[in-house]
């Protein structure tokens, strides 16, 4: 049945491209003749009797959208100052396009950053706070004005130009900060907290768009947050760093499911983590004896556990199965009772004490596919919790 009001493009038409399509074969970190764009080699930076960057190295490559994730403090802030060119290393060095710039002054560097608080100029309209940089530049009159609509147009502000910032919300203030930014044509665009100053569905959405107009643009992105979603939504890799070193770098999906160590585990996303001795290992399964829990089994690829092995396993919340009647298989499962239950919309998430009062906590996420309001599980429910042998991780300490 054909559907009225729907435009279809002509028969030639060029089809466009999803970002989406663009990310998932963009892959240069698996390509040996992939240059990089951003060489760290061996970087180490000191305040005082602190190390803020520990022997970091690490290579961004042209039109990636790159995050740096971890705790307040963990360095990756002073890690893009020094790549920016605020702070000096105390050893290393950083390469941009080859080129060592390690004390190349800031203003020499053809990168771009943009600040948590937008740095805008209450003064200057958002026009005027857009062309700053090019008219220090020294750039002709006509070519500012050029660049100055392609980037309110890029960012969706058309007409806004002669507004004050303070006549702007949260989000258009971000835009006209980004606009800054782009308007010099940066090799490399550094964001420092991007989202920190909009609200939870602003920040979602300006995620999405950030993402398109980095795609559109082909500019490498280093974005430096705290915030795991933020990081997982936008980045094609990131880095979790852990005072000053960096633990693991990879895409967002492998990082939530095959975490380097028990830290990256439990700071990207919820996870519950017991310790266990390794009973048998035949081949890829592993069999293992859990306190509080009793027989469990898991896969894992890389085999390298010996009977009588002690080892932290890690269990998503998403990965558990919660049931009232007792899963039939004869092990990864155990009996708990319902201790608290947390209604978030999309999910819910259900804590289950097992081993009695003096057992422990295990989460438990819960999809809410259905619209029904009486829900399946109460509190103080006797439950059942099981799990699939893919679902458990070997964690390194």
């Amino acid at each position: 049945m054909s559907e009225p009001n729907r435009a279809r493009p002509a028969p030639d038409a060029p089809r466009r491209v999803s970002p989406g399509s663009v990310r998932r074969a963009f892959q240069p970190w698996n390509e040996p003749q992939a240059r990089p764009i951003v060489e760290f080699r061996q970087v180490v930076k000191r305040f005082g009797a602190v190390t803020a960057v520990d022997h970091v190295s690490l290579a961004l490559y042209p039109r990636e959208f790159f995050a740096l994730l971890g705790a307040s403090g963990c360095g990756k802030t002073t890690l893009m100052r020094m790549l920016a060119g605020f702070e000096t290393p105390d050893a290393g060095e950083i390469l941009l396009d080859g080129v060592d710039i390690t004390a190349v002054p800031a203003h020499l560097r053809p990168v771009n950053m943009m600040f948590q608080s937008y740095a805008l100029f209450p003064h200057l309209s958002v026009a005027d706070n857009i062309a700053y940089g090019l008219k220090r530049e020294g750039l002709p009159r006509p070519e500012i004005a050029r660049r100055v609509e392609e980037m309110l147009a890029l960012v969706k502000l058309e007409g806004l130009g002669r507004r004050k910032p303070d006549q702007l919300s949260g989000g258009q203030r971000q835009r006209v900060a980004l606009a800054r930014s782009l308007a010099k044509r940066p090799k490399l665009l550094l964001l420092d907290e991007p989202m920190a100053a909009l609200d939870r569905k602003l920040r979602e959405a300006t995620q999405f768009e950030l993402m398109d107009l980095q795609s559109e643009l082909g500019t490498t992105f280093m974005v430096v947050t705290h915030d795991q979603d933020e990081a997982m939504t936008m980045a094609d890799r990131m880095a979790v760093m852990e005072r000053g070193r960096l633990l693991q770098i990879a895409p967002p999906d492998l990082i939530y499911e095959a975490p380097a160590n028990r830290y990256v585990a439990e700071f990207v996303g919820d996870i519950n983590v017991f310790e266990a001795r390794i009973r048998a290992v035949e081949g890829e399964l592993v069999s293992a004896d859990a306190p509080l829990i009793g027989a469990i089994a898991f896969d894992e690829e890389a085999v390298r556990l010996a009977a009588g092995e002690s080892v932290a396993i890690g269990l998503r919340p998403e990965k558990i199965m919660l049931s009232h009647e007792e899963p039939p298989q004869p092990v990864n499962k155990v009996r708990g009772e319902i201790w608290d239950i947390g209604y978030l919309g999309d999910m819910t998430m259900v804590q289950v004490m097992i081993g009695g009062d003096a057992g422990r906590l295990l989460k438990v996420s819960l999809t809410n596919s259905t619209r029904r309001i009486a829900r399946p599980f109460a509190w103080e429910d006797e439950v059942w919790l099981s799990w699939d042998v893919e679902a458990g991780l070997v964690l390194p300490p």
